[in-house]
C-alpha cells in the first residue's frame, strides 16, 4: 500500500466516524429515512472530497474537528446527489457501491426524501459553531456550498447533463457540462478547505485552480472505466454513458486521447500547488491518485 493510500484511507475513517455520528439511528417512523440516509452515506466511496477539504486545510494549520465537519458537508451532498441520481427518473441504476442503491433498499420516495435530508443536513452542520467560531467563516462555507451543489454547479451540470443525451456537445460544451456536474463539489472541497483554515485570497484561488484541472481529470478518468472497468469492480453499474448516448470526453478524444488529456490535467492542477511547497504533498498525490484510479 502506497503512502498516500493510506493516508487517503485513514482520512475516509475519520469521516466515516463522524457521518456515523452525524446519522445516529432513531425508533418510529423517522427511522426509516434515517436508516435511508445511513444507506447512502455510510459505508462506501474514497471521501475524495472530505479529504481535499482537510488536506487543504492541513496546510493552514486548521484544527481537524473543524474541516472533518466541513468534510462531511460537502460529502452528504455528494452522497445525496448520488441517491437521486440513481433514481429510475434518471440513470436508473440499481447498485451503487457494490450493493443495492437506495431506491432498490428502500423505495423511490424514501429514497428522495433521504436525499433531501443528506442535502438540508449539510448545510446545518456548516452553519453550526463548531464548524468554525467566526460567523463569516461559515457563511461563507454555506454560500459556496449553495453555488457548487445548485444551480450554477452540480444541479445545472445534472440539467445539461439530461440535455445532452439529446444533443451533440463539442469539447467547450462536454467540458462546461463536466465543470459544474462533476468539478463544482471538487471545487469547493479544495477551497473549503482553504476557507476553514484562514487562506488568503491568493491561496484560495491556487487551490481553486487546482481543483478545476482536478475536476476535469477526475471525470475523464470516469469516463474512462465506464467504459473499460466492469460493475463487480466499480461497484455500480458500466457501459451507462455509451448506452445513453451521453457527452462524454472518451467519445469526443478517443481513449487514447482521453487519457492523455487527463494526463495533462492532473499534472497542470499540481503545478498550481508549487507556491505552497511540501505542505502540498497530500494534495498532489489526491491528483495522481485520481489519474491512477480503478475505482
Amino acid at each position: 500500500m502506497s503512502a498516500f493510500t493510506s493516508t487517503i484511507k485513514q482520512t475516509a475513517g475519520l469521516v466515516e466516524t463522524a457521518l456515523d455520528q452525524f446519522l445516529p439511528t432513531r425508533e418510529g417512523p423517522l427511522g426509516r429515512v434515517v436508516d435511508a440516509m445511513r444507506h447512502g452515506a455510510l459505508d462506501g466511496g474514497k471521501r475524495l472530497r472530505p479529504f481535499l477539504v482537510i488536506a487543504a486545510a492541513d496546510m493552514f494549520d486548521c484544527p481537524r474537528d473543524r474541516s472533518i465537519r466541513a468534510g462531511c458537508a460537502v460529502e452528504m451532498i455528494h452522497c445525496y446527489s448520488l441517491i437521486h441520481d440513481d433514481l429510475p427518473a434518471m440513470d436508473d441504476s440499481d447498485l451503487r457501491r457494490g450493493r443495492p442503491s437506495v431506491h432498490k433498499a428502500f423505495d423511490d420516495a424514501t429514497a428522495i426524501l433521504a436525499g433531501d435530508a443528506l442535502l438540508t443536513q449539510a448545510f446545518e452542520i456548516l452553519a453550526e459553531k463548531q464548524t468554525h467560531p467566526d460567523a463569516e467563516i461559515r457563511c461563507s462555507l454555506a454560500i459556496e456550498l449553495a453555488r457548487a451543489s445548485g444551480k450554477i454547479g452540480m444541479v445545472g451540470g445534472q440539467m445539461i447533463d439530461i440535455y445532452a443525451e439529446q444533443k451533440e456537445f463539442d469539447m467547450e460544451g462536454v467540458s462546461q457540462l463536466q465543470r459544474l456536474k462533476t468539478g463544482a463539489l471538487i471545487r469547493f472541497s479544495a477551497i473549503a478547505g482553504g476557507i476553514v483554515g484562514g487562506a488568503t485570497d491568493n491561496e484560495v484561488e491556487a487551490l481553486a485552480h487546482y481543483s478545476e484541472d482536478l475536476g476535469l481529470a477526475f471525470q475523464i478518468v470516469d469516463d474512462l472505466l465506464d467504459i473499460y472497468s466492469d460493475p463487480e469492480t466499480l461497484g455500480k453499474p458500466t457501459g451507462q454513458d455509451s448506452d445513453m448516448d451521453k457527452a462524454t470526453f472518451v467519445k469526443l478524444l478517443g481513449a487514447d486521447g482521453a487519457r492523455d488529456r487527463a494526463k495533462e490535467l492532473v499534472e497542470s492542477a499540481q503545478a498550481h500547488l508549487d507556491p505552497f511547497g511540501e505542505k502540498a504533498a497530500p494534495l498532489k498525490g489526491a491528483a495522481q491518485y485520481v489519474f491512477e484510479r480503478k475505482t
